[in-house]
């Protein structure tokens, strides 16, 4: 289903790759997380990609926003939004702000405390599997935070992500077709960290890049279901 381009503490950017649609499940969970927000006097929820309006792949074969649950939320808006609504050109120009800078590994001065309120809002959802962060980002909650923050262990490092972050859900209730990731360790996951800063998680990052020809990353197989929804007439 496709959830509304602006509602009560939420503004979808971007709404003309129409990446706005989703499980129920997820567009409930971002309605309560925008009632969240508000009740805690944090920023609007600027909202990306979700997935296209009947899922699966997207042009670019990225690997995920395929199954409906799936979505990114930008850190921080690069101008400031007031109260008012966004106009329609401002959603398809509003520049991200990033909190990370990629080539110095280190975080903006766009980083702040109300960022690490609105992380913890998004994870206090027992539908939240894990959400992906910058390596950058979870040092610095792992710096930030007491180790046994409940939390903090669903703050996943991954490449990117520094700009927005990443939420999924749990496969929910009665979709047999939804393949679960495997379940998260019950630790911080703060003591491992240090790999994503290391000479091998450099290699690792360039071998995802590759293809034995050298064009672009093979997209995954359509699963079965999805076949037979794209050739039916």
């Amino acid at each position: 289903m496709a959830l509304g381009i602006q509602g009560p503490g939420w503004e979808v950017i971007r709404p003309s790759r129409r990446r706005h649609h989703g499980h129920p499940a997820l567009v409930e969970y971002l309605r309560d997380l925008a009632a969240r927000a508000r009740r805690q006097k944090l920023p609007r929820l600027l909202i990306g990609d979700l997935a296209h309006p009947r899922g699966g792949p997207t042009l670019s074969g990225h690997r995920s926003h395929q199954s409906g649950l799936d979505v990114d939320l930008w850190y921080a808006p690069g101008v400031s939004l007031g109260s008012r609504a966004l106009t329609a050109s401002e959603r398809e120009t509003l520049p991200m702000l990033p909190v990370v800078d990629l080539a110095k590994g280190t975080l903006t001065p766009a980083w702040n405390a109300r960022i690490i309120l609105t992380l913890a809002a998004a994870a206090d959802d027992p539908r939240v599997d894990r959400i992906f962060v910058n390596p950058v980002v979870k040092r610095a909650l792992c710096d930030a935070l007491p180790k046994q923050t409940g939390w903090l262990r669903l703050m996943r490092p991954w490449w990117g992500h520094h700009d927005h972050f990443h939420v999924r859900l749990r496969c929910p209730p009665g979709s047999d077709g939804c393949e679960s990731q495997e379940p998260l360790a019950a630790d911080s996951g703060c003591a491992g960290l240090s790999w994503w800063f290391s000479e091998a998680a450099r290699i690792a990052r360039a071998k995802r890049t590759e293809t034995p020809d050298g064009g672009p990353p093979v997209p995954p197989p359509l699963p079965a279901a999805c076949e037979a929804l794209l050739t039916t007439p």
